[in-house]
C-alpha cells in the first residue's frame, strides 16, 4: 500500500476497484468494461473470475465494446438509438 491511487497505472487501477467491488460478496455485480485498461492475461484472468463467480450463481452484468468479451456472456444485449434489445448475431465486430 505504497502508493496513492493516482500513482497506479490505469491496469492497477481497474484491479483494485475489481478488488474492492468483491470485497462485501453482492449478490449482482455491475462491471463496466472491467477488462478497458488490462492485457490480455490479466484479461482472462479476470474473465475466468466472473465466470467462476457467475457459475456459483452470482448475476454479473457486464458493460463492454470488446466482442472477444461479449461472447464469452450468457445472454448479450446492445443499446441501439435508445433502445436496449437482445444482441442479433453478427452484429458485434
Amino acid at each position: 500500500m505504497a502508493h496513492r491511487p493516482g500513482e497506479l497505472s490505469g491496469g492497477q487501477q481497474q484491479r483494485v476497484s475489481i478488488a474492492r467491488a468483491l470485497v462485501n460478496n453482492p449478490d449482482i455485480l455491475l462491471a463496466d468494461e472491467p477488462t478497458g485498461n488490462l492485457d490480455s492475461a490479466s484479461t482472462e484472468d479476470v474473465l475466468d473470475l466472473l465466470s467462476g463467480l457467475h457459475a456459483r450463481g452470482r448475476t454479473i452484468i457486464l458493460i463492454t465494446h470488446e466482442h472477444d468479451v461479449a461472447v464469452r456472456s450468457v445472454h448479450q444485449y446492445s443499446i441501439r438509438d435508445g433502445l436496449l434489445g437482445p444482441l442479433e448475431t453478427g452484429t458485434l465486430g
